[in-house]
């Protein structure tokens, strides 16, 4: 069998359809997308219509998205931006412990500039405390940064309640969907936020560009400081094929939302439904209900998630053992023991992502692979056959 792809949260390959898009845009219509001849407009032309396209998919207007260098850069722009531009009113932020690197690290980095930063638990399914937040939110509380659904569980946060609680204490509300755009709905009214970051290599578009969502109205600092590019508010020479290829990802994605879910759960729960079935000592990590339709996270008892990682990719299947962010860390998962997840068993947790090209066929293939591999790396470990008995002495 061919090499298996299990990874798509990580990321996805730009599709066909998306590469034909970008691909004049590397050639004959190469032209700074800022100049203001022929070849200039041929350029903006193209970025007008991935804006379009960007906010059909979220339902709002063109002049309310801004292209970025990626979704890392669209969560610091959001969570600095509205910190420097409102801390006249207050300087308290509130996020929650699940949150991407680049949200946590950017709240971070901003309690070292005198802001205030709550970190909200979540239940062990990987969901927001309302409770918590009720608690938390103050007069002086100006953003609250809460992720859509999460990136290496899958679980998807109740964004409406969560929505109302920001709105009725008068604070932003800013959502992190960069890993939930191609795989859910995502609709900025429905969600009722007022900042909203994507990502386009998430959903088979480029790597190297992203997009905010700011809500017109709010006014927010820059974080790229330039010319006069994205309405004087991102500087920067506009990448238009990533662009180009972002919004032609996005409205596919979109067309194919219904087709893709459906799909991924077939496969997602086949996968989960064997593995517990045929797996002993293991553990779904994340919501069973509210779930991205592609994500499947366990926990295998007595191993290290990274040597599991390991075997499958030299039986040809790529997977991840947590966010591709922080892959290089020997920590276990922030997520898991955020959720209570206890810190060994989180230390061999694997992340299982699908997309469209993979089949029941594969699914099949790397459980049989999977089994093996936990059985062999059992076999070798102190821990487990301790348990079993086989060792009277650790």
């Amino acid at each position: 069998m061919d090499r298996i792809y299990f990874d798509h949260a990580a990321t996805t390959p730009v599709s066909k359809n998306v590469l034909e898009k970008m691909m004049p845009y590397f050639t004959d219509m190469f032209g700074n997308a800022h100049s203001q001849h022929t070849f200039g407009r041929s350029s903006i032309k193209g970025v007008d219509l991935a804006r379009s396209q960007v906010a059909k998919a979220i339902n709002c207007l063109p002049n309310e998205v801004y292209f970025t260098g990626s979704g890392t850069e669209a969560n610091n722009w959001a969570i600095k931006g509205t910190a420097w531009a409102k801390q006249s009113k207050g300087k308290h932020i509130i996020t929650s412990a699940i949150e991407h690197p680049s949200v946590l690290n950017s709240c971070s980095w901003l309690k070292k500039q005198g802001f205030e930063v709550t970190i909200l638990p979540v239940d062990r399914d990987g969901k927001v405390l309302l409770e918590e937040l009720k608690k938390a939110l103050r007069k002086d509380t100006i953003l609250v940064s809460i992720m859509l659904a999460n990136n290496e569980v899958g679980t998807i946060q109740p964004y409406k309640e969560i929505a109302k609680l920001v709105k009725a204490n008068d604070s932003i509300f800013h959502v992190d969907a960069v890993q939930a755009v191609g795989s859910i709905k995502v609709d900025v009214k429905d969600i009722g936020c007022d900042l909203l970051t994507l990502s386009a290599h998430k959903f088979y578009g480029p790597k190297g560009v992203g997009a905010l969502y700011i809500r017109n109205g709010l006014k927010i600092d820059k974080l790229i400081i330039g010319g006069g590019q994205e309405r004087a508010m991102r500087g920067g020479t506009t990448n238009t094929p990533a662009v180009v290829g972002l919004g032609q990802a996005i409205e596919d994605a979109v067309n194919n939302l219904e087709v893709y879910s459906e799909h991924c759960m077939k496969l997602r729960d086949r996968f989960i439904e064997r593995v517990e079935k045929e797996i002993p000592n293991v553990k779904l990590n994340g919501s069973r209900t509210d779930r991205l339709p592609n994500n499947a996270n366990f926990s295998f008892e007595y191993i290290e998630g990274e040597s599991i990682l390991y075997r499958l990719d030299l039986a040809g299947i790529a997977v991840s053992s947590g966010s591709a962010c922080s892959s290089g860390s020997l920590e276990p998962s922030h997520v898991l023991l955020a959720m209570g997840v206890d810190i060994v068993l989180g230390h061999g947790s694997i992340r299982f992502s699908f997309g469209m090209s993979n089949t029941m066929e594969q699914i099949d293939y790397a459980v049989d692979k999977l089994k093996e591999t936990i059985d062999f790396l059992r076999k070798m470990s102190p821990l487990f056959n301790w348990k079993e008995g086989e060792i009277q002495n650790v």
